[in-house]
């Protein structure tokens, strides 16, 4: 579900620093186990950084041990009251089985919207 190379537009750069917009999907990234007990046990996580002129940020990937049940849990993390994007916590949420994919970019970020139709053309 990654984008390969080949599938990123000219205009970005992967990077090594994290492009998170907001402080809440970081530590969930970078914090895991603080949340094993609601989540279930991690399998797998990679995340994949991205920086243009006009646009950053990073998709989270998380691979669960068993099937992912937590998702009002997430949203509230990542949105608060709102449960649902805001422009301050504009990340967008994808669940499958054990697979929980975050991105998290601005609104209008062409690169967010380049993988969420490969992952929604994958999970036919």
């Amino acid at each position: 579900m990654k984008l390969t190379e080949s599938e990123i537009p000219k205009e970005y750069k992967l990077t090594e620093e994290n492009q998170c917009k907001s402080i809440q999907a970081s530590i969930l990234f970078n914090n895991p186990k603080m949340y094993e007990m609601i989540f279930g046990k991690i399998k797998s996580q990679e995340i994949q950084n991205f920086e243009s002129s006009k646009d950053s940020g990073s998709i989270l990937y998380l691979e669960f041990a068993n099937k992912f049940e937590s998702e009002s849990f997430v949203k509230s993390l990542l949105w608060g009251t709102s449960n649902k994007p805001t422009n301050k916590n504009p990340e967008e949420i994808y669940f499958k089985n054990n697979i929980l994919i975050i991105w998290s970019f601005n609104k209008e970020s062409e690169l967010k919207k380049l993988s969420k139709t490969k992952v929604e053309a994958g999970k036919k």
